[in-house]
């Protein structure tokens, strides 16, 4: 067992002590002090901690390891998918089943790693990475088995949703996003929030995995919020409505677009503060709308035990054994 985070690695092949890791964590900040908490480990010679080059380790650790599972958690980077993209393909070569929350290599690679994990057996789970401990994909996957999803559309980032409500409770652009940051909304790199690379990724695993298409990122028309004014949300109430940023995808026209639009009160998708809710049309069940909370650490970490429990299941009914 391993775990690493951007300070270091911890390892031990026997296992590893999760309450003297988590100790480790709080107390110097990186797992790599993880061998030095206990005499009796760091005697023992098994355990490891190491500091230096850590993402030389964590490929290390992936390519040597002979884990099950690897679970990917390092911050989506939609410009090369980098380190997750050598994480998760190096697991999957050396035979480990994977669970992502990083959309970065599902939105540019999505159906390549899809082909990677047929063809080393393996299974490839990553439900957190849309809705967060909401179950969007497994309720399109699963609930609606059997059904053809002709389309969909829904509020996939909690960030400007919390920011377009504000704006449509009285409040500016500039403070609803100054209040927004200092609720820890948004990202340190407030692009992927506001000129909708987020929501982009988001519907790009979505069309890949509900809808069965071959996209990335580069296959969605993108529009942000930045250009949203008080007048343009003044205009939208007058007419019963409200903006949202809409992600949108349609069996009809194969088109991907993530947007701000005018959308009225009494819609479904109409939800405030920094829900998320996406509407799924059936060809033969009507339209059906889940809503529940985006990301945050412990929806995340419930999509993590969700994906593993179902990689379990996998593993005990036989499959890629």
């Amino acid at each position: 067992m391993a775990v690493s985070d951007s300070g270091g690695t911890a390892s031990d092949p026997s296992g590893l002590d999760y309450r003297r890791m988590l100790a480790a964590k709080k107390e110097t900040g990186t797992v790599a002090s993880y061998a030095a908490a206990s005499l009796t480990a760091a005697k023992s010679g098994r355990q490891s901690g190491t500091r230096p080059d850590a993402n030389t380790r964590r490929t290390e650790m992936v390519e040597n390891s002979d884990a099950d599972v690897l679970i990917e958690t390092t911050p989506s980077n939609y410009r090369d998918a980098e380190p997750g993209m050598t994480h998760i393909t190096g697991a999957m070569k050396n035979g480990m089943h994977v669970v992502s929350v990083n959309k970065g290599p599902l939105a540019l690679a999505f159906p390549s790693l899809n082909e990677i994990a047929a063809y080393n057996r393996v299974m490839f789970r990553f439900s957190g990475t849309v809705g967060g401990g909401t179950p969007i994909l497994d309720y399109a996957k699963n609930s609606l088995s059997g059904e053809r999803i002709t389309s969909f559309s829904g509020i996939l980032n909690g960030t400007t949703n919390y920011i377009l409500s504000e704006m449509a409770s009285g409040m500016s652009p500039e403070a609803a996003l100054q209040d927004a940051r200092a609720r820890g909304y948004v990202e340190a790199d407030e692009s992927l929030d506001l000129d909708g690379l987020d929501a982009a990724a988001k519907l790009v695993i979505l069309a890949n995995w509900v809808m069965g298409m071959k996209v990335t990122l580069p296959d969605v028309k993108c529009t942000g919020i930045r250009d949203i004014t008080a007048s343009d949300v003044k205009r939208a109430a007058e007419n019963n409505a409200v903006i949202k940023m809409i992600a949108r995808c349609d069996n009809n026209d194969s088109e991907l677009v993530v947007a701000p639009v005018e959308i009225l009160k009494d819609d479904p998708l109409c939800v405030n503060g920094t829900l998320n809710a996406i509407s799924f049309t059936s060809e033969h069940s009507g339209t059906q709308t889940i809503i529940g909370r985006g990301a945050g650490g412990m929806e995340t970490a419930s999509a993590i035990l969700r994906d593993l429990l179902c990689i379990r299941q996998g593993m005990s009914a036989g499959m890629y054994s």
